[in-house]
């Protein structure tokens, strides 16, 4: 049967409401493949380059197989950064939400005990960096016995970090009764033996169409002396700039040094690089995403697992030194309904890198020259009036994707003895709410969140200031985040 629409696919209608919200209509050429496979239980290696659609393609067959009333850890992703851990449960949550489908990333440098408390309530799926994974399974804290899918994320990243034999360490931690699906842009002979080892028949899904979104993003590059570079990357940036934009660097040193030049000419910009900590990461991520400054000067950190719409400018201030890195960068833009535009600075001394990346990807990138003075000052007028208008306000909220859902704040945890069924009867005994009414709840120390789903949550903030939990007042509100 050919494959259109998701609607093709007979999901679950939480699942296809979710999918709908998320804007997503047609399933790309990797999802087209992969969702059917994974929905069969067959176990898949997919060569498929980032910007395919990828976290979708397994994100919505395990939110589908899953059942939401089990409260077990039923699925494992193993992913190589933080970054990629955050993004990929962002993404699943969003899926899964509608169905109450719960998902948990576990990453190195944050808290055991935050995660622990994570891991504790009733989650389905969990995303994690291979080490984290590893300790938190000696610890107890993950029960790997009742796992059924695992996936297996940028295994050629993970393998260029050294993680082959940490991934190897885990799966021998699982059930042998599960299915499992490899992705990778590229196929080297360690992770050939990886699945050949680990995995049950697997087919190979070679898929070559629909790379990276480069049918919607536009690629250049100039030629540009070194100690013109940064005014050259200033006229291209107010030229070409439709939205937001990443500056991709080689090294932290250049990210620092080029963030507060482009500061020093009222550029709302901020930077990313490894020398920072997750939670100054993490704050910078969610800022960029909420519109709080324009322009993102990062090193290839983040050229893997940032999927935000508005990036329509991807701009590479440093030939990248590994070709692999200059499509993951580019495919930051192109994302969502946008068309993207990715430009390159090379000097004459660099270009041979960049003739290496052509002679990877298999085609010409077009050499363009500076903008003309008048378009400069125009584009520069038009790019000042934007930040001016659209970025640092406080009124840029970030965007509700599902709109029939609202998030509550309960003001009682688990330091009052509550628990998840607590506050699920608690909410049931109201009037017009029944547990097909609530959906995902987080309990934590001092309070709780707590998911009203089909457009009832408001209801319950007109109706109710507080709510009686387990024999005690607690106050309820709209959560803040």
């Amino acid at each position: 049967m050919k494959i259109d629409k998701f609607r093709d696919m007979s999901l679950n209608n939480e699942i296809l409401k979710a999918l709908d919200n998320l804007g997503f209509e047609h399933p790309s050429e990797v999802q087209k493949e992969v969702i059917p496979e994974m929905l069969n239980k067959n176990d898949i290696v997919v060569k498929s380059q980032t910007g395919s659609g990828k976290t979708a393609s397994f994100g919505i067959p395990l939110c589908e197989l899953i059942n939401e009333e089990e409260n077990i850890v039923k699925a494992l992703i193993l992913v190589p950064t933080r970054e990629l851990a955050m993004q990929v449960k962002e993404d699943i949550s969003n899926i899964g939400r509608l169905k109450k489908i719960r998902a948990a990333a576990i990453f190195g440098k944050q808290p055991f005990n935050e995660q622990i408390r994570e891991l504790k309530q009733r989650v389905h799926i969990v995303c994690g960096t291979p080490g984290r994974v590893i300790d938190h399974i000696k610890r107890g804290n993950l029960d790997t016995s009742k796992i059924e899918y695992v996936v297996i994320d940028e295994a050629d990243k993970m393998l260029n970090m050294g993680f082959i034999d940490q991934i190897a360490e885990v799966l021998n931690d699982l059930p042998e009764n599960k299915s499992t699906a490899l992705f990778s842009a590229t196929i080297p002979s360690e992770i050939e033996g990886l699945y050949e080892k680990y995995m049950k028949e697997p087919k190979v899904l070679n898929i070559k169409s629909k790379v990276f979104n480069r049918e919607k993003i536009s690629e250049k590059y100039i030629i540009s002396n070194r100690e013109d570079k940064f005014k050259t990357l200033l006229k291209l940036l107010y030229n070409y700039t439709d939205d937001s934009a990443i500056v991709f660097c080689n090294t932290k040193e250049s990210v620092r040094n080029l963030s507060s030049l482009l500061r020093k000419e009222n550029i709302k910009a901020n930077e990313l690089h490894g020398d920072m900590d997750q939670k100054e990461r993490l704050k910078v991520m969610d800022s960029f995403k909420g519109k709080e400054f324009k322009v993102l000067v990062a090193t290839d950190i983040a050229a893997r697992g940032i999927h935000i719409n508005h990036i329509t400018n991807v701009f590479n201030y440093e030939v990248p030194m590994e070709k692999e890195s200059y499509v993951h960068r580019i495919g930051r833009s192109g994302r969502g309904d946008k068309n993207g535009l990715a430009i390159t600075l090379t000097s004459t001394g660099e270009k041979r890198f960049l003739d290496d990346i052509e002679e990877y990807i298999g085609y010409k990138i077009e050499v363009i020259t500076i903008p003309e003075y008048e378009k400069v000052i125009e584009g520069r007028k038009r790019f000042l009036e934007d930040q001016k208008t659209n970025y640092g306000n406080s009124n840029n909220k970030k965007k509700s994707i599902h709109s029939e859902v609202t998030k509550l704040y309960i003001g009682a945890g688990k330091k009052k003895k509550i628990r998840n069924i607590d506050i699920l009867g608690a909410l049931s005994n109201l009037d017009g709410i029944t547990g097909e009414d609530i959906g995902i709840i987080d309990v934590q120390d001092g309070f709780s969140y707590v998911d009203i789903l089909n457009g009832k949550g408001n209801i319950v903030l007109k109706k109710y200031k507080e709510i009686k939990v387990k024999g005690k007042i607690a106050k309820i509100s709209r959560a803040k985040n």
